[in-house]
């Protein structure tokens, strides 16, 4: 598991992220492009979730619409088995009986599943590729910010890989082998090289840099509830 970079990683300075001021309000106007489901069958269904949706519903009634409750417009049965953040897009499974929500679960909680996001983050990384381990927490007075906690944190480990610099960017191949709260935008801050358009961690110039957070959750793999066959879904990366 690349262990030299492991090495190299788990030696740069340790620092708390998250001690800035909460991020401003923000006008929640999602994308009202139609469901595009990638996969369908009698236990679950694989869609794509635009940026900009929430993956669940939030308090305020504006904050409303969200992947779910557009799904079980269609299918009243599904329930979601993972989440990703309002601004990330991809990949996302939906269990349609309880059982497979109860399979496809356990695998998710004991890293049975396979993820692959692309990223573009801000400045040239040098590196090839490296493992980031870091462990992160919820910074309470920020939330919903995150923050690296050598005290308190929980393990989060990500796995990263350049696939093409550009100008002023990097594009990046991130796999994470735990599934944490805004996992993967810590840990490329961690690293120096925050993502594009990240309105939570990345500074002005990084979050004007793209018109939406640059992250996008392009493969997943598991093993399916029927038969246990390995399963992999691809949903291209629209950046």
């Amino acid at each position: 598991m690349f262990e030299g970079e492991r090495r190299h990683v788990s030696q740069l300075p340790q620092r708390l992220f998250g001690a800035s001021a909460a991020p401003a309000p923000f006008d929640y106007n999602p994308p009202l492009d139609p469901l595009n489901i990638i996969h369908q069958d009698d236990g679950f269904i694989i869609v794509s979730k635009p940026a900009g949706l929430l993956s669940v519903e939030g308090k305020p009634l504006e904050h409303k619409d969200c992947l779910e409750c557009r799904v079980l417009k269609e299918f009243p049965s599904a329930r979601l088995v993972h989440r990703l953040d309002m601004d990330t897009s991809g990949l996302m499974v939906l269990a349609l009986n309880k059982e497979v929500l109860r399979h496809l679960g356990l695998q998710f909680e004991r890293r049975k599943t396979k993820k692959t996001y692309i990223a573009r983050v801000c400045g040239r990384v040098e590196e090839e590729r490296g493992v980031i381990d870091q462990p992160l927490i919820c910074d309470w007075p920020n939330r919903p910010k995150q923050m690296i906690s050598h005290e308190i944190g929980k393990e989060a480990i990500t796995e990263w890989s350049v696939i093409k610099r550009e100008a002023i960017a990097t594009r990046v191949e991130l796999k994470p082998l735990t599934g944490r709260s805004h996992q993967l935008r810590v840990h490329m801050l961690h690293l120096g090289h925050s993502i594009l358009g990240d309105r939570l961690y990345g500074d002005e110039q990084t979050f004007a840099a793209a018109d939406r957070l640059q992250l996008h959750a392009e493969q997943l793999t598991f093993h399916h509830p029927n038969g246990g066959e390995l399963v992999s879904f691809f949903d291209p990366c629209p950046f």
